[in-house]
């Protein structure tokens, strides 16, 4: 059987507990990008990425970029993170780039102390305010979605406004979520989720967790949210596509978001019909953790990342 069709029917739980091997990580780091993460990972540097942010923007697309990793286990690593940070804002401003930042506050030191990852996140989001951009801060497993939303809130309440959240549709309480963060008006990009949750947390089957992105984009839009559409799922895009014209949405209120490497023709042919199209474009050595999710969301990805293995 080809590799693509055996990986495709590996269990999505099976590639998310890969993710967490130190063993694997170990062995698949040490030949680096030339296995096939470069598909998905704009590089090892902030020179490599920028590159590719300004290829993006050539086309027509627009961007975000993430220093990839997790759970910082101290404060100095957190600042090393935060200092990281800044610059990049500094050289996506500099470089005139048509791109923002996301990041995690596990990176920022929220495992160390909530409120060091706090004051790591308002020193981050009041540069980007100086500099003009906009900084994302991304949803990560459910243990830490009170924590993050908490932060979001506490950032607007203090006046900041060039600062955004994420809602996972596969969590169960997101729609009760969005309907807190309304009053806000806020920026808000709905994905479907790529963390391991248990079914009493997490919507275990597809239809449910499509019917549930759809509502909160719809929710997001009427509620006077500004909203990130992030999805490959070409049944979503169109869905919206014909909403936001039968209700009169402006386009400036809502863009859709994709990953780099993945869809690009689409991307491509979105932007070309007037859309704003971002694509999310990180980088970073620790490109391992982040490369599994990926996989996990379309398992068939792996058998990229196989072959390019056995060639070598």
């Amino acid at each position: 059987m080809p590799i693509a069709a055996t990986v495709r029917q590996l269990p999505r739980s099976a590639i998310l507990h890969a993710a967490d091997s130190a063993r694997l990580q170990a062995l698949v780091q040490r030949h680096g990008m030339r296995l096939g993460a470069a598909r998905f990972v704009a590089g090892e540097t902030l020179d490599e990425c920028v590159a590719v942010l300004r290829r993006l923007n050539e086309a027509g697309l627009h961007a975000n970029t993430t220093l990839l990793g997790e759970s910082t286990r101290d404060e100095a690593g957190a600042e090393a993170v935060t200092r990281a940070y800044e610059e990049v804002l500094d050289r996506l401003v500099g470089e005139g780039l048509r791109a923002n930042v996301a990041l995690k506050l596990t990176h920022l030191g929220l495992g160390v102390d909530e409120q060091l990852a706090s004051r790591n996140v308002e020193r981050l989001v009041a540069r980007a305010e100086r500099l003009g951009t906009f900084v994302r801060i991304d949803m990560e497993h459910s243990a830490v979605v009170d924590v993050t939303l908490d932060t979001y809130r506490r950032l607007r309440e203090q006046g900041h406004t060039a600062v955004g959240i994420v809602l996972q549709s596969y969590l169960r309480r997101s729609e009760a979520d969005l309907e807190g963060l309304l009053p806000l008006r806020p920026n808000v990009r709905i994905v479907k989720g790529a963390y391991l949750e248990p079914p009493e947390v997490a919507f275990p089957d597809k239809p449910d967790v499509d019917r549930v992105f759809l509502r909160l984009v719809e929710r997001a839009l009427e509620g006077g949210a500004h909203v990130a559409v992030a999805t490959h799922d070409e049944a979503i895009v169109e869905h919206v596509k014909r909403r936001v014209a039968e209700t009169g949405v402006d386009r400036d209120r809502f863009e859709f978001q994709m990953l780099y490497g993945v869809r690009s023709g689409r991307q491509q042919a979105l932007a070309a019909e007037g859309y704003k199209v971002l694509v999310a474009t990180p980088y970073g050595p620790d490109w391992f953790p982040y490369l599994m999710r990926r996989l996990a969301e379309r398992p068939a990805n792996l058998g990229f990342v196989l072959r390019n293995a056995v060639r070598r």
